[in-house]
């Protein structure tokens, strides 16, 4: 009697976060509908490769924002665990292994823990510089192998295969593109809620205190490598989730996928999107998406754009645009963001005006380095340009000149009135814990 008085003295509810189960709802919700809005096949494709995307993302950002490793060689593991999926699809196909084509990205995913495990141990030995060094060193090493071993990366043509196989079960081939994104959805999902769980672990408290302090966590006894270890083989069983649902999309699988490129194009957009906040590498592989389809065939300068767009993020707005966000949510919570309207149109307008210009004087070179002798006459947003009259060139460095003095003008006044704001807030903060 006395035991059960004691064990009910130190029970505690603890209510249901209700912002919590709503966030996730209408995050499942989102990825339910999204294919009845957008029904295009072009647009279906997008929304495969952002739920990829997103996986892969999340991945590295457990390396980056939650343990503080810059990777320069990440899509080693996500390629990899691509190319086993494909090798397993192929000995589905052909009967030698009965397996479901919904586990093959499992199977990608075990490849990629099981190498970041043999590669990691080496990677997390170090910290900081060296450990980007040296995943760095092993992406260009893995890459040079894909050419070196034909015979498992396939040489120049790479790997093929048919994720069709065997018959339908309950009508799902996955042959149409709306079966292969709901399996992708379902990974997507699932692969999500496990890395938030992930943040909220032991484990994880434990990874963002070795980024942060990683002297006084070997003071009070832990062993900082094999943190930074556990989170490596970790984060490479996610990304080669991703990596095999992408032999599945693609069903092809060639040296790209383990490529300085695409362990970039991680390392970009991850930052871009936030790496200090949870969701912002949801919203850079977004990003990265749109960057890669629809970016790149507007224009030829799309590179071009995406660099200096990241040159600017690191200036202005390091936190991403998760951090943009954030901030301003709590500018909002306490009834100040109305102050701040007339300079975000004044930056808006500016900053267009900028772009405008420089715009026109970029797509005005490539057009001149690529496209002679199609003439001097160009289109750009609707309008026609002469590329070889003097007058046209003067015009948009007028524009790109005087909207980056404008810019300029309205980015100091803005930062004026967003200091006042943040002190406005502080104010309130205060006289709120002092009742």
């Amino acid at each position: 009697m006395n035991s059960i008085r004691a064990s009910s003295a130190h029970f505690h509810f603890k209510p249901w976060n209700v912002g919590r189960w709503l966030v996730w709802g209408l995050y499942a919700l989102a990825l339910m509908l999204a294919p009845l809005i957008w029904t295009s096949g072009l647009a279906q494709t997008m929304l495969i490769q952002v739920g990829i995307a997103i996986i892969a993302c999340l991945a590295y950002n457990i390396l980056l924002g939650q343990g503080g490793m810059l990777s320069f060689g990440h899509a080693v593991y996500s390629g990899l665990g691509a190319f086993l999926a494909i090798h397993t699809l192929n000995l589905a196909a052909s009967g030698a292994w009965s397996i479901p084509v919904s586990l093959v990205p499992l199977v990608g995913g075990v490849a990629g823990m099981v190498f970041a495990a043999l590669l990691g141990y080496v990677s997390t030995k170090k910290a900081g510089t060296p450990f980007a060094m040296i995943t760095l060193g092993i992406g260009e090493l893995v890459w040079s192998m894909s050419l070196m071993l034909p015979e498992f990366f396939g040489g120049e043509g790479g790997i093929s295969s048919n994720r069709v196989i065997g018959k339908p079960v309950l009508g799902i081939s996955f042959g149409p593109q709306i079966q292969v994104y709901y399996l992708v959805a379902v990974y997507c999902f699932v692969s999500t809620a496990a890395m938030f769980a992930l943040t909220r672990t032991p484990l994880g408290r434990m990874l963002n205190a070795v980024r942060d302090n990683p002297e006084r966590v070997e003071f009070i006894g832990y062993d900082t490598h094999w943190v930074r270890f556990m989170a490596f083989v970790i984060s490479g069983f996610f990304a080669g989730i991703a990596g095999g649902l992408g032999a599945l999309n693609n069903e092809i699988v060639t040296a790209e996928v383990v490529g300085a490129i695409r362990s970039g194009g991680y390392l970009l957009f991850t930052f871009l999107g936030g790496a200090v906040f949870f969701f912002g590498p949801i919203i850079g592989a977004v990003l990265m998406v749109i960057a890669g389809v629809l970016l790149s065939e507007l224009t030829k300068a799309w590179l071009l754009y995406l660099g200096l767009l990241f040159l600017f993020m690191v200036m202005y707005a390091p936190g991403g645009f998760a951090a943009l966000i954030m901030m301003n949510l709590r500018v909002a919570a306490f009834g100040k963001l109305r102050q701040l309207w007339t300079a975000y149109l004044a930056l808006a307008g500016t900053g267009l005006t900028l772009l405008l210009g420089a715009g026109a004087m970029v797509e005005m070179v490539f057009h001149r380095q690529l496209n002679e002798a199609l003439g001097p006459e160009m289109r750009f947003l609707g309008a026609t340009l002469d590329s070889a009259a003097g007058h046209v060139w003067f015009g948009a460095g007028l524009v790109l000149v005087v909207g980056a003095g404008l810019f300029e003008l309205a980015r100091r006044q803005f930062k004026l009135e967003w200091d006042q704001v943040q002190e406005d807030i502080e104010r309130e903060i205060k006289r709120r814990e002092s009742l």
